[in-house]
């Protein structure tokens, strides 16, 4: 699959001007994208990939290269880099009980058999990062969505903050499950920090990195840009979800509330590659991107994904990488992903089928963007794969 450019590095070998090294060719990403648009798995797609201090894939399918997607929980890793700023000012220390920044979370209770009672040590900053501080999601763990359907909690599904009100599933530092732990930290990171999440992300962030169209709202003048969310039918077929007006958001979900580009995060992405630091601007030490791709979790593993509500997720999904571990905001792999991932890639993605890895080893990162539901449905869970193989052949990584 590592095509070279056959004729062109003929006739520049015949001219005596082809000593450089050949370039490879990206047809089989462009191949990948293209089929399954074509036969239905995904609606459309935006891809880039980073090779080293170069961009070697910037394309799209379907949609316009600047469309503007509901990343969801690749809202995440950003959140957690905000948290790692305040760690590195002396704000915030990661094995402090979080409740000294958010003191609700010190009247939290654990939801043990249909009853509630105090864990049995304090939510910690280390655990919030790394979803061991046992928050769920209500629409992957059945027994908190049974108990929020009776009334025992608030839904997320209200839209505002009321949701950080539910219990814990499992005591703080015993299971991985992944859940609403980063909105707490986004909550926390306000708290620290006095400004609201969105003009955090603006100044120390988004707007250090140039990400130009990164938002929790997005403007007016970019409404149009924003792309269709589609929804998987009964029968197979792609259906565009009801267009809905822009409402405003007050509540700015650290977990799940970002819209972005392809081309903003990946600025956000090989920052993180180049340890904290993108054209000059230092977000973070090498330091804290070192721990943040560090197994963080000890002998727990990330497990497949539950689903209480398959119109969202698909029940038992397995990303594909071999993700197994989690850093301080990253699912880690600690050895090669079986379609070219280097040990030890930083990745992660949204609920609408939104990926991204970073590979400091190899030097690639990359984003796929599509805009779909469930999370993981076949179509993406097949074409995500391929994609992630067909970049490292066609780099020759």
């Amino acid at each position: 699959m590592n095509r070279i450019i056959g004729p062109l590095l003929a006739l520049a070998m015949l001219a005596g001007c082809g000593t450089g090294t050949p370039k490879k060719s990206t047809d089989d990403i462009d191949e990948v994208l293209k089929t399954g648009v074509a036969q239905k798995k995904i609606p459309g797609a935006v891809a880039m990939v980073a090779s080293g201090d170069d961009i070697a894939y910037d394309k799209a399918f379907g949609m316009k290269k600047d469309a503007i997607f509901a990343i969801a929980s690749m809202t995440k890793p950003v959140t957690s880099v905000a948290v790692m700023q305040l760690v590195e000012a002396g704000k915030i220390k990661l094995d402090e009980p979080a409740s000294a920044y958010a003191p609700e979370l010190a009247k939290v209770q654990v939801l043990d058999n249909g009853k509630l009672r105090p864990p049995k040590s304090p939510v910690t900053i280390r655990q919030l990062l790394t979803h061991t501080s046992g928050f769920a999601y209500e629409f992957m763990n059945q027994q908190l969505h049974d108990f929020v359907a009776k009334g025992g909690a608030p839904s997320e599904s209200k839209g505002d903050d009321s949701f950080l009100q539910q219990p814990l599933m499992s005591d703080p530092g015993t299971r991985w499950e992944y859940g609403i732990s980063v909105d707490w930290l986004g909550r926390i990171v306000e708290k620290v920090s006095g400004e609201s999440l969105e003009d955090y992300f603006r100044t120390k962030i988004f707007g250090p990195l140039g990400m130009p169209d990164s938002y929790f709202n997005v403007p007016a003048d970019k409404q149009s840009r924003r792309a269709t969310i589609y929804i998987r039918k009964p029968d197979a077929s792609l259906e565009p979800s009801p267009q809905q007006a822009p409402k405003q958001v007050t509540f700015f979900s650290g977990g799940a509330g970002l819209n972005s580009t392809a081309s903003d995060y990946m600025k956000f992405e090989r920052a993180i590659m180049a340890g904290g630091e993108w054209k000059g601007t230092r977000i973070l030490t090498a330091e804290s991107v070192a721990a943040m791709r560090k197994n963080q979790i000890g002998d727990l593993r990330l497990g497949g994904f539950h689903s209480a509500m398959p119109q969202f997720a698909t029940n038992n999904a397995v990303l594909s990488g071999g993700l197994n571990k989690f850093g301080l905001g990253f699912a880690l792999n600690t050895l090669p992903g079986p379609q070219g991932r280097g040990a030890y890639s930083m990745a992660w993605a949204g609920i609408y089928n939104t990926f991204f890895w970073i590979d400091p080893e190899k030097k690639v990162c990359a984003v796929l963007m599509t805009q779909m539901l469930p999370f993981w449905d076949p179509g993406p869970a097949a074409v995500f794969p391929e994609f992630e193989h067909s970049v490292y052949a066609s780099l020759g990584k």
